[in-house]
């Protein structure tokens, strides 16, 4: 049998013992309950690195040669701790990445890739850029910014090159061809 942490719990539940022989059934739920511990140990040193949504760390888990199943475990019991939570995932990744000049249509993208449903990241979007807010600073001052490193390129060139950019970075729609068109 190969080696592994099992809970405590488990150990005193099942009497184990030095010495104690075990059947096969016994063997199985030792395996089953190393390996969720396995997982939960991993899932636990990844947050220590950065906040994660709760899909794309199971997938990172997986890709590590942890079993779906004890996968699965582990971020149910990491959820129940309240260490797992894709609505506060949302709400940070979108403040953050928004403040770095990223746009709505791009946060949304990153997030769906993350795996984290569209009702939470509509509901960061809305806590970010609440209706009636303001939405045209951060493009606007890409756009000039950029404009300006564009130089003396030819009005059309410059206009297709910011819509790109801006585009790339999630700004999207007829407020940023308007704004475009009042940038250059």
């Amino acid at each position: 049998m190969r080696f592994g942490a099992i809970p405590r719990e488990l150990a005193a539940r099942e009497g184990l013992a030095v010495g104690r022989e075990l059947d096969p059934d016994l063997q199985d739920r030792l395996s089953t309950a190393a390996d969720i511990e396995a997982a939960f140990r991993t899932v636990l040193r990844s947050l220590e690195v950065r906040a994660y949504a709760r899909s794309d760390l199971g997938r990172r888990l997986q890709r590590k040669g942890h079993r779906r199943s004890a996968v699965e475990a582990a971020l149910t019991r990491a959820a129940d701790l309240g260490l797992l939570d894709d609505a506060a995932f949302a709400r940070g990744y979108v403040e953050t990445r928004a403040s770095r000049g990223r746009g709505p249509s791009r946060l949304s993208r990153d997030l769906l890739a993350m795996g984290v449903e569209r009702s939470v990241i509509d509901r960061a979007l809305a806590a970010h850029w609440p209706e009636g807010s303001d939405r045209a600073t951060v493009p606007l001052a890409l756009a000039q910014k950029r404009a300006a490193q564009l130089g003396t390129l030819p009005r059309n060139t410059k206009r297709r090159r910011l819509l790109a950019f801006l585009a790339r970075r999630g700004f999207t729609g007829r407020e940023v061809l308007d704004l475009v068109d009042r940038v250059v």
